[in-house]
């Protein structure tokens, strides 16, 4: 018949699973779901080194508010306040930047590994220097050892955070564990 009929396709139709297959979105790799929050966030950590959040910057920004919430400020209480703000924000960044890498680390694994936390730990630290150089060469900052430093005790403190909050999950688990044996016995 398809000698009689040479237009016709000799394919028959797709079944239902073969299109759907065809319409599902690509699959994003395990690596990329598990780096990509970090990766953003070492780019905001790079774009909050740049002269558009120096020092000079930010004060215009927090100096209304902190007048607002405090009338009697003077310059001197000021600079202190803004310095600490500022302080701050070094270790809470590199606080969320600790947690994302240690996500990005253990990818699809679970638990606690304490390879993983000092992988995290030691890519927080070295990004650190890494972003204090990188300041070096921006006109209106300046690299320093001791904002390093600050960056690697939040980088700590989340790590910290980690190690504790993973130790105490293991520890409520092997009690419901434990506390199920016991109700079964």
């Amino acid at each position: 018949m398809a000698e009689l009929q040479p237009w016709r396709n000799p394919r028959p139709a797709p079944h239902l699973q073969e299109i759907q297959d065809r319409l599902l979105p690509p699959r994003v790799p395990a690596w990329l779901r598990a780096w990509w929050p970090a990766l953003l966030w070492a780019g905001v950590i790079f774009s909050m080194s740049t002269d558009t959040l120096s020092s000079e910057h930010t004060a215009w920004v927090f100096e209304p508010i902190l007048r607002w919430m405090i009338p009697s400020l003077t310059a001197d209480q000021f600079e202190t306040v803004h310095h600490v703000i500022r302080k701050c924000a070094h270790i809470s960044e590199y606080f969320v930047f600790c947690l994302l890498l240690y996500r990005g680390v253990r990818g699809d694994r679970k638990g606690w590994r304490w390879t993983w936390g000092l992988a995290a730990l030691f890519c927080a630290a070295g990004y650190s220097v890494l972003d204090e150089i990188h300041q070096a060469f921006v006109a209106s900052r300046t690299a320093s050892a001791y904002d390093s430093l600050l960056d690697s005790i939040g980088a700590l403190a989340a790590f910290g955070v980690l190690w504790a909050w993973f130790r105490w999950r293991r520890s409520a688990r092997e009690e419901k564990i434990g506390a199920s044996k016991a109700a079964s016995a």
